[in-house]
């Protein structure tokens, strides 16, 4: 298992989807996501600490899970079937660990909201990250263009 931590939260400049990177502790892997704008406003929130006037989705479940004498000890990206990735969510209740089908893009949030490491199966790293290059100008162009992005950008609104 690889621990790793949300870099950014962006959009693919290709398909201008909603993209969250996650990277290793010394920032030289990333792992790109695909996930919905909605999931990406909820991990930009998190990350931001953005205050909302009433809970959210993965706010209501954090609570949820911590009033029922839960904890979120992890989440883990598991596996990548036909280019969908899934993911596991780890409560711990009393003495019984309980892993929860999920979403990464709801998992990543739930664990932004709990403080919870987000790992990665060993499998999944081996087949999916990508090695940071050495000065890669287009990465370092849409660095600069996520700099300016706000969780507003990621809402129908706009």
């Amino acid at each position: 298992m690889l621990e790793m931590s949300v870099q950014m939260v962006g959009l693919d400049q290709m398909s201008m989807a909603p993209v969250v990177i996650l990277t290793d502790e010394k920032k030289e892997r990333f792992l790109p996501l695909v996930i919905g704008p909605a999931e990406a406003n909820a991990i930009n929130l998190a990350l931001e600490k953005v205050e909302v006037p009433r809970p959210m989705t993965h706010d209501l479940l954090a609570s949820v899970i911590g009033t029922m004498g839960g904890k979120v000890e992890q989440i883990t990206i598991t596996k990548l079937v036909n280019e969908t990735f899934y993911a596991e969510i780890h409560v711990r209740i009393k003495e019984t660990l309980h892993k929860i089908d999920a979403r990464p893009s709801d998992s990543i949030a739930l664990a932004l909201r709990c403080s919870a490491p987000i790992m990665v199966a060993d499998s999944v790293a081996q087949r999916t990250m990508a090695i940071a290059k050495e000065e890669d100008p287009e990465m370092e162009d849409f660095k600069k263009f996520l700099e300016n992005l706000t969780p507003d950008d990621f809402r129908k609104d706009n």
